[in-house]
């Protein structure tokens, strides 16, 4: 049984192993309630996995209600998308190209369509070789750019009740938002309700500061978390203590999902999501 303070889930790229149903039939079984959609893995809920998607534009309004449907059927809510820009071409968050800044917001929009389609309410925004610094890009150049098209769609944001939540990723994976202070002068910015950030504690690590802390000072811009340790692997898989994290969580009033993102799969896929939920439900039940 879930903690009943906290809305645990998987990011469903876990089990990219299978179908997307066998996935989200194994992530309820093992006890998450929510789902959080890589766009590049989706495709029929039923099909083995295969390449990856290379636009969700060629999503099928079929496709995205059978996504949908079998996220129900396992009694999973579809949190939103991330990894919302890896793997595409011709798209950059902080691109001086006014043509390749139209066709990033084109597809921030298609995003949005999307993850409203299959029930979600929260986009990543992470992808760092999307939003990199380009040679001869300032940062202050590349944060106003970034800034004008995250202004551009945000009334489709808005319409569609979608929140934007902006993911600050340490200097070993990029050079642009590298700190929860970078991600919410940017939202400011930007200056509208649905860009907001989103909190990584394999990102915070690389801040220096205490993660607790960064979560106490941005309280008020947190719209979702991620859940992993510095090592790739699951929460309370290695140097950090998840448990004071919970309990910044709970002493803020966090109320939205905390949804486990791992990159290395050890000792197993299902393994990981097993003890990482394990781990979860001990740390919120003793914070």
């Amino acid at each position: 049984m879930e903690h009943e303070t906290m809305k645990l889930a998987l990011c469903n790229e876990t089990f990219h192993d299978r179908s997307l149903r066998e996935g989200f039939r194994l992530a309820a079984e093992i006890g998450y309630t929510g789902i959080e959609l890589a766009p590049l893995t989706l495709a029929d809920p039923d099909a083995p996995p295969g390449p990856h998607l290379a636009d969700v534009r060629l999503l099928s309004p079929a496709l995205r209600a059978a996504i949908r449907t079998a996220a129900d059927d396992a009694g999973l809510d579809v949190i939103g998308l991330h990894w919302i820009m890896a793997m595409t071409e011709g798209l950059h968050l902080t691109s001086p190209d006014p043509a390749v800044g139209a066709a990033t917001a084109d597809y921030l929009r298609a995003l949005a369509e999307l993850c409203a389609d299959v029930g979600g309410r929260v986009l990543v925004l992470g992808s760092p070789q999307q939003r990199n610094l380009l040679p001869g890009v300032s940062l202050e150049q590349g944060t106003e750019v970034a800034a004008d098209v995250l202004r551009e769609v945000m009334p489709t944001f808005e319409r569609l009740e979608i929140t934007l939540a902006l993911e600050p990723l340490g200097p070993a994976e990029g050079d642009f938002l590298n700190t929860a202070a970078e991600g919410v002068a940017l939202a400011e910015r930007v200056g509208s309700p649905a860009c907001r950030l989103h909190l990584d504690v394999k990102a915070m690590s690389s801040e220096g500061t205490p993660i607790p802390e960064i979560i106490r000072a941005n309280r008020d811009h947190l719209a979702h978390f991620h859940a992993n340790d510095p090592n790739l692997l699951g929460p309370d898989m290695g140097e950090v203590q998840f448990p004071p994290i919970a309990a910044a969580l709970q002493e803020v009033g966090y109320d939205g999902w905390v949804s486990v993102e791992a990159f290395r799969y050890e000792p197993s896929r299902e393994e990981l999501a097993r003890i990482s939920y394990a781990n979860l439900q001990k740390a919120f039940a003793t914070a």
